[in-house]
């Protein structure tokens, strides 16, 4: 007599998704992640599961919590999470305040970013930017009208605005800059296009520190000052 041989057993796609949410949930509580208070810049460390913690030092309240924008939204924001201007966002809050952020629809307010913004949309951009890292991905056409503020930029796409960087500009392989730049330094990579002003060196950084709210101004070409007329392909 033969045996019969036992069904092997599946698990309905629900199932499936349920298992791995709670392995990713299991794997966020186990990270910890060293966070920074907005008040007085405190370290602590807290677990990657946490929305919210208090500073021992000041004991300010600190969201951790990630946000994610899919219609209109004015309310300001300050967290150590993540802020996610999804295709349909619309984020017009005067000031939001995070350590990462990926946009990609519309942004009309200001944001400052503690790590990287992606931008991953086109169009215009109305409110000020400031970051330790700036991304603008491949087959982007993005217009800045503030002065836009980082340590470090990486244009992939095509970007036009001023910025002032006090690491370096990097523009990629057919990557387009059009606008001046105050930077510590700068890369046009071969294919790479950059149409402005720029003024390199850590002293040009602390005149434009000087002034805020206003465009460095060069009277005459310098050794760290080199004007570019019509877009050229980088060589």
């Amino acid at each position: 007599m033969q045996r019969a041989q036992p069904e092997p057993r599946t698990e309905s796609p629900t199932a499936a998704a349920s298992l791995m949410q709670r392995f990713g949930g299991l794997w966020k509580s186990k990270r910890t992640n060293v966070i920074e208070c907005f008040d007085c810049q405190r370290k602590q460390e807290v677990s990657g599961a946490a929305t919210s913690t208090i500073c021992p030092s000041c004991s300010a309240h600190i969201d951790l919590s990630d946000y994610k924008i899919t219609t209109s939204f004015s309310r300001s924001i300050r967290t150590k999470g993540e802020v996610h201007v999804t295709t349909k966002g619309d984020l017009s809050s005067s000031s939001v305040r995070c350590q990462r952020a990926v946009i990609e629809g519309r942004l009309r307010g200001n944001l400052d970013c503690a790590g990287t913004i992606v931008i991953n949309t086109s169009g215009k951009i109305l409110g000020k930017l400031s970051a330790s890292e700036i991304v603008v991905e491949k087959r982007c056409e993005v217009q800045f009208f503030r002065c836009v503020r980082v340590s470090n930029i990486e244009i992939r796409g095509r970007m036009s605005g001023e910025v002032v960087a006090d690491g370096m500009v990097t523009i990629r392989k057919n990557g387009v800059l059009e606008g001046n730049v105050t930077a510590k330094a700068i890369n046009v990579e071969k294919g790479g296009t950059f149409s402005g002003q720029v003024v390199v060196g850590r002293q040009a950084l602390q005149q434009t520190e000087l002034l805020p709210n206003e465009s460095p101004t060069v009277s005459k070409p310098t050794e760290e000052s080199i004007s570019l007329a019509p877009p050229l392909p980088a060589t």
